[in-house]
């Protein structure tokens, strides 16, 4: 059973930093494509970041030079450092792996920047 799990969200103050954790278990990660996604309330699911199976990354430009996504494929696990936080970064953080036709969903870590 394919399952990924985030972790590592929680309340920061503006300007702080966190770090997110997407682990995978019941499939090959390391050949996965892996995104970040986010969600405000109201808002459409946005595209934080991806990372290829072979390291390359994207950043949307609301987060470039703030976030850093990376993998650790000997522990099955992809990171969203995130810093300088902003009131604007607080969402739901899904992390999503693809190959081919097989997509898996994590089922999300709450991030909320406040005083």
């Amino acid at each position: 059973q394919v399952q990924l799990v985030e972790s590592g969200g929680g309340l920061v103050q503006p300007g702080g930093s966190s770090r997110l954790s997407c682990a995978a278990s019941g499939l090959n990660f390391s050949i996965y494509y892996v995104y970040w996604y986010r969600q405000a309330p109201g808002n459409q699911r946005e595209l934080v970041a991806f990372i290829t199976s072979g390291g390359a990354t994207t950043y949307a430009d609301s987060v470039r030079g703030r976030f850093t996504i990376s993998r650790d494929n000997a522990k099955n696990t992809v990171y969203l450092q995130m810093n300088s936080l902003k009131p604007e970064d607080t969402a739901v953080y899904y992390c999503h792996a693809v190959r081919g036709l097989h997509t898996y969903w994590g089922q999300g870590t709450q991030v909320t920047v406040s005083s």
